[in-house]
């Protein structure tokens, strides 16, 4: 993905995990997994990220740990561990500790989507609203023929 930053000029580049379904035959849930990377090739300074699926046996869900660089170094100058859904610390190099983030405190921002009439015929939105329309009315068989 490209995220442009237009108060500062700057246009990063990432990827992103993996998702996988799980407990398909009880309460099924998302797991995010993988490693990931962030980097802007204007000031040099670039993060790699690990979603840490959850252990058969054990553990917790929904782990992840982070390192951000400054340009040039070995060493990150920050380390980021939490849940990417909920509160995520940062320990410096200064040896500083703190919240990084607690995503349960962020507020929702609505989504800005163009109307569907006005979107061309293979924007997701639009390319996906029948079978979207299906799912919300618990279609299953229209869900699928729309998605075919």
């Amino acid at each position: 993905g490209c995220v442009t930053c237009l108060d500062y000029d700057e246009h990063y580049i990432l990827t992103f995990p993996n998702g996988y379904g799980r407990s398909i035959l009880t309460v099924p849930w998302i797991e995010l997994g993988g490693e990931c990377s962030i980097n802007c090739s204007k000031t040099g300074y670039n993060a790699s990220i690990v979603f840490h699926t959850k252990p058969f046996y054990g553990g917790k869900k929904h782990r992840i740990t982070a390192e951000i660089f400054s340009p040039n170094d070995k060493k990150p100058f920050c380390s980021i561990e939490g849940e990417w859904n909920g509160i995520m610390y940062a320990k410096y190099s200064t040896g500083e500790n703190t919240v990084f983030i607690d995503t349960k405190k962020m507020p929702t921002v609505k989504k800005k989507v163009r109307k569907l009439e006005d979107q061309d015929d293979f924007e997701s939105r639009c390319l996906w609203k029948d079978v979207t329309y299906n799912l919300k009315i618990r279609d299953i068989d229209a869900a699928t023929a729309a998605k075919h």
